[in-house]
């Protein structure tokens, strides 16, 4: 394979124009939205001096989100996704909005704050699964996986320099201007989505009951053995295999560092996940798409293990590297796989589940890793987390054959033969 194979195709880019339109929105509300992030956690700091509320802020705001995300996955299989997405992100910059405008008043009210969390998780869980159905309607059945790479890419990116742009901020203007910047990003977004033409499900679910619909794009992910392992595959992952709650411990007692070592362990993965989104060519040729992911899987294992023996700073930066590299390269060709075995009228409701599952697993993963330190200490924690999740992806390799043999390039399986 040619070394610009494996560079990242920007073929969408290049060939569809609806497509581009959803990338420039996406690549502006990642960055901004990486202000928000750091500067909703200091806001409800700066207003209690209490670590407790901005847990609770954060868990307000993922409950919100995942229910809007489930909602947003029926709604976006039976209305048009174009207005979907433009009305959820017209309110998610409204409430921006207000959040700069309570952060600058000299008594900021904390009810408004989390107010605000449970309008903005529930609204962006409506629009998200709305723009994750859309983009294999904008871009050719060829150019799927590269799509997906190049949003992946974004993310990562922003990940990577959204936090200390943050800080900057932060520490000058004030945590109001990461809102407003924020509130002014998703105006961008909605200006550059407004030309975007209407993307009505290929479905009639409209006269069906929401429950009865959500509960259609289920039996179908059960159903379906490659979106299936796809779920499976990364629940290992993410619940055995979440070392980021432990970074402070790890630092404090195994890597004898501060608060800068904290900033270098969650750096290294997002470097590592740039750096395999940046050379991820290679997803959308390889023809045994179902084996690069249970591999990639694997090198998240078996790096997280390796970080949790490590001992060594410099040893575990370079495993979180490539964990990230093996993350970044996962959720590609999972991203990819799922859009491709998945039919348009259940896009939405499947990318909810997909999302949901991202929004919860590393919560309950975090918990998981909590006990396991307090079980085994941090290192060995850790260590044991990769371990089993090294042999859950054995699991699922073992057992999902329809995974294994899942192939991009290939016509998607049937159902009836996905039970394989």
């Amino acid at each position: 394979m040619r070394l610009g194979e494996l560079v990242i195709d920007i073929s969408p880019l290049r060939t569809d124009p609806a497509y581009r339109l959803v990338f420039g929105a996406q690549t502006v509300t990642v960055l901004t939205t990486a202000l928000t992030n750091v500067a909703i956690n200091l806001h409800v700091y700066q207003i209690t001096g209490s670590s407790v509320q901005v847990g609770l802020v954060g868990l307000v705001f993922g409950a919100a989100l995942l229910v809007g995300l489930l909602a947003g996955g029926v709604l976006a299989d039976r209305v048009d996704r174009r207005k979907l997405i433009l009305g959820s992100r017209g309110v998610v910059a409204v409430v921006l909005a207000g959040l700069a405008v309570n952060a600058a008043s000299p008594s900021p009210l904390l009810w408004f704050v989390y107010v605000a969390a449970v309008l903005a998780g529930a609204v962006a869980g409506l629009g998200g699964s709305a723009l994750m159905a859309v983009i294999p309607t904008l871009v050719s059945p060829a150019h799927i996986t590269a799509a997906g790479a190049l949003i992946t890419l974004t993310s990562q990116f922003g990940a990577m320099v959204g936090p200390s742009i943050a800080g900057v901020i932060a520490s000058g203007p004030g945590v109001a201007a990461c809102f407003a910047i924020d509130a002014v990003g998703y105006v961008v977004a909605v200006a550059l989505l407004w030309r975007l033409p209407s993307l009505r499900a290929e479905s009639d679910e409209a006269q069906q009951h929401p429950l009865r619909s959500l509960a259609e794009g289920w039996k179908f992910v059960r159903g379906n053995a490659v979106v299936r392992g796809l779920l499976v595959i990364d629940l290992w992952a993410m619940v055995f295999a979440m070392p980021y709650a432990l970074f402070p411990q790890m630092a404090d007692e195994v890597l004898g560092g501060g608060a800068y070592t904290v900033g270098l362990l969650f750096t290294a993965p997002a470097v590592g996940a740039f750096v395999g989104g940046l050379f991820s060519g290679w997803t959308g040729r390889f023809r045994h798409s179902g084996r690069a992911l249970i591999a990639s899987v694997l090198v998240w294992g078996v790096s997280i293990t390796a970080f949790g023996l490590s001992g060594n700073l410099w040893l575990a930066l370079l495993c979180l590297v490539v964990a990230g590299v093996g993350d970044t390269t996962s959720e590609i060709l999972r991203r990819a796989l799922l859009q491709h075995h998945t039919p348009d009228r259940l896009q939405g409701r499947v990318s909810s589940l997909w999302l949901a599952q991202a929004t919860c697993g590393p919560a309950v993963g975090s918990a998981e890793a909590g006990l396991a330190a307090r079980l085994l200490g941090p290192g060995l924690g850790v260590a044991a987390g990769g371990v089993v999740c090294i042999l859950g992806v054995c699991l699922v390799a073992l057992t999902m054959p329809g995974l294994r043999r899942a192939d991009l390039r290939g016509e998607p399986w049937p159902s009836r033969a996905s039970t394989a």
